[in-house]
């Protein structure tokens, strides 16, 4: 989903707009597995109970499973679905949550350093936790940003706006032309020629 034109101020492009990583993912993959699993495995333990239990040990079942599913699997589907991490060429944006929306702006000038580092694990799935430290106390920290190593890069030639950088293609610059200075001290001469 692309982030809303509308959104952005006149001449504002995004470079990158991105959902954390599907790491945050894995976890509550394996509980969807496993609560189906478990469930599949209740229902065909109570279907042979006697007439009126049978009944109610699918209800609870099914309500359980339910509950199970919403809250470890659904909960972080949406939470993943509605995180954004965006760099546009004036800010950058994050915005995150459902019924309560938080959301913060770093305009590119604010920015005083971009790091990011990621762990084994991170490096495996590609992905990282960036650093961002501007004019607030603390670095804000993003975690499970993709591909956190070109993010960074890129981040760092939007704060830069580096004529001289080689992602971009800059015509090269002539060299100043300088005039000397005039000798100072009123005409005397340097005092190395003095002494001759």
């Amino acid at each position: 989903m692309a982030y809303p034109d509308d959104l952005l101020s006149e001449h504002e492009h995004v470079v990158v707009h991105s959902h954390p990583h599907f790491k945050m993912l894995i976890f509550p993959t394996l509980a969807l597995l496993v609560t189906l699993g478990a469930g599949i495995w209740g229902v065909l333990m109570t279907k042979d109970a006697a007439a009126p239990w049978n009944s109610v040990g699918l209800i609870a079942i099914g309500v359980v499973v339910l509950v199970v599913v919403v809250w470890l699997f659904l909960a972080p589907l949406v939470r993943w679905r509605t995180t954004h991490f965006i760099v546009t060429t004036d800010r950058l944006i994050a915005r995150e949550g459902v019924l309560k929306r938080t959301g913060i702006d770093i305009p590119m000038g604010r920015i005083n350093s971009v790091q990011f580092e990621h762990g084994l694990l991170d490096r495996i799935f590609g992905c990282g936790t960036l650093l961002i430290e501007s004019a607030s106390d603390e670095p804000l920290r993003f975690e499970d940003i993709p591909h956190v190593e070109k993010v960074h890069t890129v981040i760092y030639r939007e704060v830069n706006d580096n004529p001289y950088d080689d992602y971009r293609q800059a015509a090269p610059q002539q060299p100043q032309q300088t005039t000397p200075l005039p000798p100072q001290g009123g005409g005397r001469p340097p005092r190395g020629e003095r002494r001759r």
